[in-house]
């Protein structure tokens, strides 16, 4: 569902350039929105959420699909957690759907699926583990690392139950706005995937504004 925002980036509190390839960690209170901005298109960014007073309650794919009885995230979705709290709730959206199901890319699955040299390619997990490596006072460690939602990731639900990873259906300035309904922390890979057309085969930056 296509929702606009009313919100002006020259009145956000926080614009952060997360370049192509890069991760971000940091904390949403309670209230506070946030916008995920695809500034050049085609780029998936892969996301994970934890309460910021207990980070054992972490986002939860199935929860949120089995309580919006749909696959796709868009405006007016709930972002439920493993505690079955919402989160944080989708208030604007001009992509029109984001994926929970895909998962995000490590070097175990860009072996399995692509080849053996890709092993050691930089993949979203990698990043969520510099992350948490760099930035030790959010208190993550690696089985923290769950499943993610993909902004803006286009991966379609084939006839006989499978996923498909196909070209993104962003451009350049779609984005997507959430408003907290806690505190959370923000743990973003902007995906460096090179071997699928998630980011159109060139991973590119992306924005995060924050408003009170």
């Amino acid at each position: 569902m296509i929702i606009e925002s009313t919100l002006r980036p020259e009145n956000a509190i926080s614009r952060t350039t997360v370049n192509a390839g890069d991760h971000y960690i940091g904390t949403v209170k309670r209230g506070q929105t946030l916008r995920i901005l695809d500034l050049e298109g085609n780029q998936a960014a892969d996301t994970l959420f934890f309460s910021a007073d207990d980070t054992a309650e972490r986002y939860s794919a199935m929860d949120t699909v089995r309580e919006q009885g749909a696959v796709y995230l868009t405006a007016g979705t709930p972002l439920i957690s493993s505690e079955g709290r919402t989160m944080l709730t989708i208030t604007a959206d001009t992509c029109g759907r984001h994926d929970t199901l895909g998962g995000a890319c490590a070097s175990e699955s860009n072996t399995v699926r692509y080849d053996l040299e890709k092993r050691h390619m930089h993949s979203c997990r990698d990043n969520w583990m510099q992350a948490i490596a760099n930035y030790p006072e959010f208190g993550l460690t690696k089985r923290d690392i769950t499943h993610n939602i993909n902004f803006f990731m286009n991966v379609p639900v084939t006839a006989d139950g499978g996923l498909t990873f196909a070209d993104g259906i962003s451009a350049p300035g779609k984005y997507v706005e959430m408003v907290a309904e806690m505190d959370v922390i923000v743990l973003v890979s902007n995906c460096p995937q090179l071997n699928n057309p998630c980011n159109g085969y060139n991973p590119t930056p992306i924005e995060l504004l924050v408003w009170e």
